[in-house]
């Protein structure tokens, strides 16, 4: 199956609780403002931004046998992404305590340990072929890196919260040509990103949520963003739709600071909607 973008990582289902705050760390009660279920995972996230955008993309993930993972199937697969499934030994599941401001807390109730490799003649295939390779935080992606660094494809990377030290990151970032992240446990985000070039990436931008993003290019010069104004239903999967964009105008060829509006203005389409992606809203009850 060949595409121009190869993503590897989590799809999920999630249940979202939306509260006034988030929740202290002592036993209390609070009520939910609103709740509902949904697809979820990163991975899924970028693919279906991309899959809007029109970029040919293919999805790799696992899920098991079970209902979460045929409603995680069945909905991707009404919104037209196309994906390769790899049999795990759980369909990745998670609780998602947000805000209205976008704060959130996200808790993993099940999520897939890596396969043996009975897909890899096939994935290796796919990863040759495509123009860009992105390899999310998961166990099955980490067990694919050293297949996709010997494509000499690039690789995208998005280590979301990572907070500059986290030893789990580290191979991804090793491997990075491109390299996300948000600025949410980060001291300085521009060290950061400046590390990340130095030590061989082409780009590395840090998301700063409603004040927009910054990335530093190739020849160590710095590009900031602002966000594109629009009234926010959530905010799952506006990370996830500004790699995407940004992804798909480096593929057209476009500098880095028109990619970076690109992205911006992929985050805002998704931020209406309660789902990562519009494409899911007349899927999903």
């Amino acid at each position: 199956m060949t595409a121009s973008v190869f993503i590897a990582g989590p799809a999920s289902w999630n249940s979202i609780v939306v509260l006034d705050r988030l929740p202290e760390p002592v036993p209390h009660m609070q009520f939910a403002e609103d709740s509902w279920e949904t697809i979820g995972g990163t991975s899924a996230g970028k693919a279906l931004s991309l899959t809007a955008l029109g970029r040919q993309t293919l999805l790799y993930a696992l899920t098991a046998e079970d209902e979460p993972g045929e409603r995680v199937r069945s909905a991707l697969d009404r919104a037209g992404v196309r994906t390769l499934w790899g049999e795990g030994d759980a369909t990745e599941r998670h609780l998602n305590l947000m805000t209205r401001r976008g704060g959130r807390v996200s808790l993993y109730l099940a999520s897939p340990a890596a396969t043996g490799g009975a897909d890899d003649d096939a994935l290796v295939a796919a990863m040759r072929e495509a123009d860009a390779i992105v390899l999310d935080l998961a166990a099955e992606p980490l067990r694919l890196l050293p297949a996709a660094s010997a494509t000499g494809r690039p690789i995208w990377v998005d280590v979301h919260d990572y907070d500059g030290e986290a030893d789990f990151h580290r191979p991804f970032l090793d491997a990075a040509d491109a390299v996300f992240c948000n600025a949410d446990r980060l001291a300085d985000p521009i060290a950061f990103l400046r590390s990340r070039i130095s030590a061989g990436a082409s780009l590395a931008v840090c998301t700063l949520g409603a004040e927009g993003a910054v990335a530093i290019d190739a020849d160590g010069v710095e590009h900031r963003v602002a966000a594109v104004p629009v009234d926010v239903v959530d905010t799952n999967g506006a990370g996830d739709a500004f790699l995407a964009g940004v992804l798909d105008a480096r593929l057209s060829g476009v500098d880095v600071p028109a990619a970076l509006s690109a992205g911006a203005r992929t985050a805002a389409g998704v931020l209406g909607s309660r789902h990562l992606h519009p494409l899911l809203d007349p899927v999903i009850d």
